[in-house]
């Protein structure tokens, strides 16, 4: 099958546990896996790296399991997945149509179930057009955001690993272990339930009907979420858009293979010959002064967020046969970046998700893009999107699996188990997320505690005091919370609760509430609940009953 490179029997896994355990991950093959050949898709040009990238480290130690090396356009140079001398690779839904690329292989990988996820690269978009056209979720983060170290360059500076992934929630826990977010702080904000979303006023679809109907549905659903549209001249955008291949920009990729090409131009397969050769005419001066150009674009540009929460854009104007692209490999590529290019020279980060199957089987999908920072929020919302379509997984035919919470990772922060009040949905919740803090995961303690409705407490509020034996296993959340603002958090916190050290059911500690036992003394024992939350829905019960 084109989609592989190179299978590895069997996969490499260096950790038998970690968040990723039991994972199975696939490799653009223009990242480095360390003992495995990197061939950016040009045989002639391969080499042995001894060092695996660091995204690949990050994920072999948190337990994943590299299954093998994917196709690309060679050199990442391409939008459509059939510039390769290892094969066109055919779209996973309908194989007459391109995969997209240039991770082509890496969405075929996941949207056909043999990989659970992949590491893709992006430059103009090669992250998010395959997830489109193969029905899956393809995270394109924000510059900078994962470490470059080990990625063959396409663009040095406009590239970004990206990661495909079934859902959103599955490709967000991969960011999870990427990221490093002292390189690009996150926004902590959660996306709001009343949001605005930016639309072309224009939109272009090159003539394709189908395409446009797909995108009105897909707005329209964002409206049921809770979105209002803003329509916004997106002219600037599709100027820049134009610069990563029409300007000296392009420069930068002739000079991440200049020694190869110059030596070998014979073994660049045709476009990429002639797109790479055309760039060695530009001149330093004309590179430093579209970057000039650029840094003005990304400043003036900056203010259409004052206006919209988040930009919803079809992730590509059409889906073109494998067919239609070989007869036009430059004019159709070219129309495929329409809503891709912009993006990483702007630094901002993108979601493609897919929105639906069309009236003629084919996946559309919408791109959803936010300013530098903004990746956890965008995947709150994409999950949301995502989950509202009901389509199956890829091209597995497999339904969605529950959504789950989207936050991002703070290594800067406490872990703090709330049981209370400070529930999500109950009413002190705002205490937490006025402070930044994020939902990590509901859990229980360890079955040693008793929970007692507190008498005269506004607004009521229990008190989980452990007892050992004869105790019970109490439903809690794990909120972290930045230590910048441990401080005021715990000014909020008042006798006869406090913060203490919690015991879960899995054998680990973590800070939350306790309460003096005296208080406890002559109050409800609610323990029989499981937790506040179901012992505060009996009582709403029973006034309702009343």
């Amino acid at each position: 099958m084109s989609a592989w490179i190179r299978r590895l029997s069997p996969p490499l896994r260096t950790r038998a546990s970690g968040p990723l355990a039991h994972v199975r991950v696939a490799v653009k093959d223009n990242i480095d896996v360390a003992g495995v050949p990197t061939t950016c898709a040009c045989p002639e040009f391969a080499y042995m790296p001894a060092a695996s990238a660091a995204v690949v480290q990050k994920l072999l130690d948190a337990g994943a399991s590299i299954v093998g090396k994917t196709n690309l356009d060679q050199f990442a140079c391409g939008l459509n997945g059939t510039r390769s001398p290892f094969g066109a690779v055919p779209n996973a839904l309908r194989p007459e149509y391109v995969s997209g690329g240039s991770s082509s292989g890496s969405a075929w990988a996941v949207a056909t179930g043999e990989a659970d996820v992949a590491l893709g690269t992006d430059t103009a978009g090669s992250g998010r057009v395959p997830a489109g056209f193969n029905n899956i979720v393809g995270l394109k983060p924000s510059i900078g955001l994962l470490s470059a170290k080990g990625v063959f360059p396409a663009s040095r500076s406009f590239d970004t690993a990206s990661i495909f992934a079934r859902t959103v929630a599955e490709a967000v826990d991969v960011l999870n272990v990427l990221a490093d977010t002292d390189a690009v702080a996150p926004d902590l904000r959660a996306m709001p339930a009343s949001f605005r979303f930016g639309v072309p006023m224009r939109p272009d679809f090159a003539g394709d009907a189908l395409a446009a109907q797909a995108y009105e549905a897909a707005c329209r659903q964002l409206e049921a979420l809770g979105g209002t549209a803003v329509p916004i001249d997106d002219a600037p955008l599709a100027e820049v858009a134009s610069w990563l291949y029409e300007s000296a920009l392009v420069a930068e990729r002739y000079e991440a293979i200049r020694e190869f090409f110059d030596a070998r131009p014979e073994a660049v397969i045709e476009p990429v010959r002639t797109i790479i050769g055309g760039s060695r005419h530009h001149g330093a001066a004309d590179v430093l002064a579209m970057q000039a150009r650029l840094d003005e674009a990304r400043e003036r540009l900056s203010t259409v967020w004052r206006d919209m929460d988040v930009l919803a854009v079809p992730t590509a104007p059409t889906l073109p046969t494998i067919a239609a692209m070989l007869a036009d490999p430059i004019g159709l590529n070219r129309t495929l970046g329409r809503y891709t290019n912009f993006v990483n020279l702007l630094r901002w980060a993108a979601l493609a998700v897919p929105a639906s199957l069309r009236a003629d089987g084919l996946p559309f999908g919408i791109t959803l893009i936010g300013p530098s920072g903004s990746d956890w929020r965008l995947a709150q919302l994409g999950q949301r999107f995502h989950h509202a379509t009901g389509l199956p997984q890829g091209a597995t035919g497999a339904p969605l699996p529950a959504p789950r919470e989207i936050a991002p990772p703070l290594a800067d922060a406490l872990p703090i188990a709330v049981v209370g009040a400070h529930l999500s949905g109950m009413p002190l919740n705002w205490q937490l997320t006025d402070l930044g803090a994020r939902k990590l995961r509901e859990t229980r303690t360890a079955a040693e505690y008793r929970l007692y409705a507190l008498p005269g407490t506004t607004p009521p509020k229990p008190g989980l005091v452990r007892v050992g034996a004869g105790g019970a296993s109490i439903a809690v959340e794990v909120w972290n919370l930045p230590l910048g603002q441990v401080g005021a958090f715990l000014r909020q916190v008042l006798a006869p609760l406090g913060i203490g050290s919690l015991a879960l059911e899995d054998g680990t500690m973590v800070h939350g509430f306790v309460c003096e036992p005296w208080a406890a003394q002559g109050a409800r024992d609610v323990s029989a609940f499981g937790g506040w939350r179901r012992y505060v829905q009996s009582l709403e019960g029973d006034g309702a009953r009343a």
